[in-house]
Formats: structure tokens, sequence, C-alpha cells
């Protein structure tokens, strides 16, 4: 079992989340239970901020047959392509709505990996649209963050009736 999901407008879903100084067998741990409640959602991404815990932590699952989810600690985005991709967004955290967020279709993204070791990769399409998305998180920052202010204050209203 994995800990709930914290409700929006949790004040942990606003704030930065902590760095990570170390891989130990706590974070190895937590990385097992954000990947059991990403596969139940079923979602394609998670970040720790979303269970309420304020580490910097995440992980990403965007392939067909699961099972190959990146652990990543401290992940910060070192380059992202001027090609744009759209893709419906969505969280957990906010239950029963969507909207359509356009993001770099490809970036580079270094982080700590579950051995320790500083890792970069190169993701694209949904595997970068879902890291941007929780990187957004540990920022404290939501997906609709990034909507129009009137896309927003409409989004945010709907959010109010299913809340």
């Amino acid at each position: 079992m994995h800990r709930p999901f914290v409700m929006w407008p949790a004040p942990v879903l606003r704030k930065p989340a902590a760095q990570v100084e170390a891989i130990t067998p706590e974070i190895t741990a937590l990385w097992d239970e954000m990947v059991e409640a990403m596969d139940a959602m079923p979602g394609v991404g998670l970040a720790a901020v979303q269970l309420g815990v304020p580490l910097a932590l995440a992980v990403v699952d965007a392939s067909d047959a699961r099972g190959q989810a990146i652990r990543m600690a401290n992940p910060e985005i070192l380059h992202a392509s001027v090609q744009l991709r759209e893709h419906e967004e969505a969280s957990p955290n906010l239950p029963g709505i969507s909207a359509v967020i356009s993001r770099p279709r490809a970036v580079t993204v270094r982080f700590l990996n579950a051995w320790g070791e500083v890792e970069e990769r190169d993701l694209v399409g949904l595997w970068a649209t879902s890291m941007q998305h929780q990187i957004d998180h540990l920022a404290g920052k939501m997906y609709f963050d990034r909507l129009s202010k009137i896309k927003r204050d409409m989004f945010l209203r709907k959010a109010r009736k299913f809340g």
C-alpha cells in the first residue's frame, strides 16, 4: 500500500521540494512506494510531494509494458527542444479534471539515479512531458499554472466544483 495522494490545494504542493543528499534505503523504499502509486493510478509519472513527502524525488514510466520506471533524485532540465508537444495532463491531487498543456517535445535531464550516480538522459514525447510535469511538482507548481490566466481561472472554477 502507498500513502494517500495529497489533495490540492495542500501547501506541500506549492512549496519547492528539498534536495536529496544521498540515496539511502529509505529513499529506495520511497521510490518503490511511488512506483506502486503511479502504477495504481494508472499514470506515467509521480513526484514525492504528491504523496506529501517534500523531497525532490520523481519516477517516470511512459512505457507501454510498464516496469521501466526511471527513478530520479534532484532532477533538472539541462536542455529543452524548441519544438512543442501538446498533451492532456491531469493529476491525482486534483481528480476529475484535466487540461491540454504545451511543453517542449524533448528534454535532456540530469538527476541522481538509484545507484547514487549523476546521470543525464534524453527523453522524448510522453517521457519528456511527464518528466517536465514532475519537475514542475518539485518546484511547487501544478500543470494548470502553465495555462493562460483566463484558461487557468476557468480551470480553477471547474476544479472547485469537483472539490
